[in-house]
Formats: C-alpha cells, structure tokens, sequence
C-alpha cells in the first residue's frame, strides 16, 4: 500500500465517533502508540502527559503497547478516570493481573459508544513476555487486534506468521496496531490479501529514523489516511511517536 497516496487528514471534534463518509461508509479514527511505560524523554513517569498526546489525535480507537510496568503486579500506568471523563475513553477488558490495564503492556482504548462484542488474549510464540489483544465490537463489524512484537528477526517472523493464521480464520475486517520491532518493511511476513500500512517514521521520537510501528488490514476496508503524530508534545512523552489512521468500513452504520 502506498500510505503516500491517501488524502491527508482532516480534524474532528470529541465525539465525532463513527462518522458516515459521502459513499455510506462508517469512518474510524484508529491510533497505536507505545507510550513506554508513561515514561518520557525527561524520564519523567507522566500519565497525564499521555493522555494529553491522546486528547491531541482525537481517535475512536487507541491501541497501546507498554501500559503496565514491567515487574512486579505488573499494575497499569494509565489515567483512566481522567481519560473517560475528559475524552470519552473505556478500557477493553483483555488483562489477566488484576491491577493491569493490558495484556503483557497491550491495551485498546475506545470511545465508550462501541458495542463490545467479545475481548481474547492470543498466544503467540515468545521468547519473552510477548502476546496480542483483541477487541471486537459491533456496529460497525470490526475486531482490533493490539500487538508488541519480539527483538530477534526470527521470532518476530513466527509471531507474524501466527497472526497471518489467526487473520485466516476471521471472517469479517481485522486491524491489527501496534509495535512490530520490524526495522525492514519487507520482511513484514503477512500474505498479498493483508494490507500493511506504514504511515512513516516513528522511532525515535526526538530523531525518527524507522517505522517500527504499523497498520496490517484484512477484509473489506479501505484506508483513507495515515501519518505519524508529530507534535511537540509527543516527540517529549515517549520514544515512539503515535501512529493514526482512518479507515473505512464499507456498509456504515445500521
């Protein structure tokens, strides 16, 4: 897919969840973004500050890698009241520790208008603590799968080759966000009907030089957007900047 090629964003207000494009389409705003524990360029733990990057891209759906500190009980760095009360944000329910916000750091936030339908944690091979989440809602049909891939080249091509098999077993649009480790593009081990998406350089924040993070699609969707979140804010959060998307549902709403 040449990310170069789809129209450049527009902005919406909170709240423009869900919105109906000319052609009868459902338009979802999407972000990933590995927001490192919370922990930004100062070092500084800052919870708010992410929720402020958040605020700034205004998405339907953010899927996140590292929301939970790494030992211990594992519990979530995330702001959640101010995050539902200020920007409309739920957290789907895929933690297996209960003062966790993720699933080995992999959260999925969205706007609390969505349906969920069903949330799963999927196995994947790991070297380390490495897996995925997903979120599938109704209205429009969608699952969202959240993924923080491995450090080595080879696991990473197995955990790939595993969510292509998972991908093979859906029948309805898949979107799978996050955080692949992946420094080559082509070696992003998904098959010609998978479209994967690059929106551009993301890591490192104060300088980006590779696309470690990325969209893979699946089904009847249509991307129509997608750039890198570069504002001033976000180069001083994390070490990865967000990744946003919009994207189209080919039926919109019932």
């Amino acid at each position: 897919m040449n990310v170069g090629a789809l129209r450049s964003g527009t902005s919406y207000g909170y709240g423009r969840q869900n919105e109906t494009d000319r052609d009868g389409a459902c338009v979802i705003r999407i972000a990933s973004y590995n927001i490192r524990k919370a922990v930004g360029l100062d070092w500084r733990r800052d919870p708010d500050r992410i929720a402020d990057v958040l605020a700034e891209i205004d998405a339907d759906m953010v899927v996140l890698q590292e929301a939970d500190k790494r030992t211990g009980p594992r519990e979530g760095v995330l702001p959640l009241e101010r995050l539902e009360r200020e920007q409309g944000y739920v957290l789907a329910d895929v933690s297996a520790r209960p003062l966790s916000h993720g699933w080995h750091g992999n959260a999925i936030l969205m706007r609390a208008g969505f349906s969920v339908q069903e949330t799963s944690r999927i196995d994947i091979p790991s070297l380390e603590p490495r897996g995925a989440v997903a979120v599938r809602i109704g209205a429009p049909d969608l699952e969202v799968v959240g993924v923080h891939l491995g450090l080595t080249r080879a696991i990473r091509r197995k955990q790939m080759t595993a969510l292509q098999t998972y991908l093979n077993g859906c029948d309805h649009p898949v979107i799978i966000a996050g955080d692949f480790n992946e420094w080559n593009g082509d070696k992003m081990a998904f098959d010609d009907a998978a479209q994967v998406i690059s929106p551009g350089p993301s890591f490192h924040a104060a300088r980006p030089v590779t696309a470690l993070d990325r969209f893979v699609l699946a089904g009847a969707l249509r991307p129509v957007t997608a750039h890198v979140h570069r504002s001033d804010l976000a180069r001083r959060a994390s070490d990865h900047l967000p990744i946003v998307m919009e994207v189209d549902l080919p039926g919109g709403l019932p």
